[in-house]
């Protein structure tokens, strides 16, 4: 039986390489110099797309592939998908939730705490000899006991609020209503209400057209200069150019970012901020989960060719 083509659209670690390409007849796109004709030449056989979720599949993509049945996304967030075009032409598109919800959680916490407590910048108190010769780091800010924000309160602002009640943490969240499992947490409807509450927001939410800079202006200055942004959702969810002004004027005390507009290439100005921990969108960056992901690709495609039910579909 002959094996399903598959249209990869970025690479994946070499464990995950291995099992689709004993699986599938494997397209590598990201290695073509001329795109459109790769595609072209070889879009009557394509019947999957495997892609990543920052990379995602375009309306082009899809239209261009007249056989094409279903995506499989490596990541939780779908927002770079088409899901209209997905739909119209009754393409499946697949997710990896779940498994990579709680190393993102850990990694919220921790750039929290790394933004509070000052520690790389302590670290290179130390390194450069500034302890010996002019004494302790400055003083930083706690985090136990204050009031935290958590914009999203879906499976990973679930796992970062039980992460930050350890702390004993005053958590209030935002969602699109009050959730049954949260009764202990306070809910703020309006983003605005909930920045002027916090001193640390953290944005958690899913990606969508509703959702796009929906931490803006108005959030951010409502957070203060005082209040810390920590986003480990997507880029789109944070208006960037206000977030940078706030940062660079001191309306808004610091940031903890994962993810960016244009990454890898960030925007310089976060480059010259001394209020600002940037991190390479590596919040499931942990050997477990990028292999649990990457099975959840290969056996949702799996399910599909077998016509068996897909393990996590969204479309």
């Amino acid at each position: 039986m002959s094996k399903a083509e598959i249209l990869q659209v970025g690479p994946y670690p070499e464990w995950d390489e291995v099992v689709l390409n004993k699986a599938f007849t494997m397209h590598r796109l990201f290695e073509a110099d001329d795109r459109d004709a790769f595609v072209k030449a070889r879009a009557d056989g394509i019947r999957g797309i495997a892609t990543r979720g920052d990379l995602g599949a375009g309306r082009d993509l899809i239209e261009a592939l007249p056989n094409l049945e279903i995506i499989s996304v490596y990541g939780v967030g779908f927002d770079a998908v088409d899901l209209d075009a997905a739909k119209k032409q009754n393409v499946r598109v697949t997710n990896t939730p779940d498994v990579l919800t709680k190393d993102v959680a850990d990694l919220g916490v921790a750039m929290m705490l790394t933004q509070a407590r000052g520690i790389i910048g302590a670290q290179n108190w130390v390194k450069d000899g500034h302890w010996a010769s002019k004494g302790g780091y400055p003083l930083r800010t706690r985090v136990h006991g204050k009031p935290v924000g958590i914009l999203g309160m879906g499976r990973i602002g679930f796992e970062v609020a039980r992460r930050l009640a350890a702390f004993d943490m005053d958590i209030h969240y935002t969602d699109l209503g009050p959730r049954d499992f949260a009764e202990d947490w306070t809910f703020v409807a309006d983003p605005v209400e909930l920045a002027s509450r916090v001193d640390y927001l953290f944005v958690t939410l899913a990606a969508s057209a509703a959702t796009r800079h929906i931490v803006g202006k108005d959030v951010i200055e409502a957070l203060g200069p005082e209040g810390m942004v920590i986003n480990i959702s997507r880029a789109a969810n944070v208006d960037e150019a206000a977030l940078l002004d706030a940062l660079d004027s001191g309306k808004l005390g610091s940031a903890a970012l994962d993810v960016f507009d244009g990454e890898p290439a960030i925007d310089p100005r976060f480059l010259k901020l001394k209020n600002v921990l940037l991190q390479p969108h590596h919040a499931s960056g942990t050997v477990e989960t990028r292999k649990a992901m990457g099975k959840l690709v290969h056996d949702n495609l799996i399910a599909h060719f077998e016509g068996r039910d897909l393990l996590t579909p969204v479309l």
